[in-house]
């Protein structure tokens, strides 16, 4: 090859290309400057052609919900600790730390103002959130399982999630001590027993 002659562009795995899209999204929600987010500024700074993006995605909709559900996975598990409560506060507790960290409100944020306008975005991205509901369940299941009374997923969602989501909308941060707690307590109907360890 001469001098002259172009570098052959490397070709990258598909999860290559999805870890960089990623992280694009990642920088261009984090540009203090306040960065377009859209695929083709999304493209460019992940080094791919945009209709990859488009291909792939469909939407920046349903690309931003997988970003997000990505991070969840990889920041707010669900472990098995053997029991309902277990399970609901350690979950809780990841969810707390996440949304104290500013890529984890800017995440949700961003979700949240990005409400997909036609029907086939929003079934794009109801089909990424499918995931965590899921994974969700298989918190029941598994306490199911084991003679114990899961609570429906519409409390869990509406009492455990919710109120994490409304404070890393808002960038209200949770209470310094105590808050995962407080929620899997109000949650499991034994508030009382833990009325002062937390103010919401």
């Amino acid at each position: 090859m001469s001098p002259n002659e172009p570098t052959p562009r490397t070709r990258r795995r598909p999860e290559e290309v999805r870890a960089a899209v990623h992280q694009a999204v990642i920088d261009l929600l984090s540009d203090p400057e306040g960065a377009d987010l859209t695929i083709p500024a999304i493209a460019q700074r992940a080094g791919v052609n945009h209709t990859s993006v488009y291909r792939r995605w469909g939407s920046r909709e349903a690309l931003l919900a997988d970003v997000v559900i990505t991070r969840l996975e990889r920041d707010w598990p669900l472990v098995d600790t053997g029991t309902l409560r277990g399970d609901l506060t350690a979950w809780a507790e990841a969810g707390v730390a996440s949304i104290r960290k500013p890529e984890g409100r800017l995440l949700v944020r961003a979700v949240a103002l990005s409400m997909p306008g036609s029907a086939q975005a929003q079934e794009e991205r109801a089909q990424h959130f499918e995931r965590r509901i899921h994974a969700i369940e298989r918190i029941r299941e598994r306490a199911a399982s084991r003679g114990e009374n899961p609570p429906p997923l519409e409390r869990i969602l509406d009492q455990l999630i919710a109120p994490l989501y409304l404070r890393a909308i808002f960038g209200i941060d949770p209470p310094a001590t105590g808050y995962a707690e407080l929620l899997v307590e109000r949650l499991l109907g034994n508030a009382g027993n833990a009325g002062n360890a937390a103010t919401a």
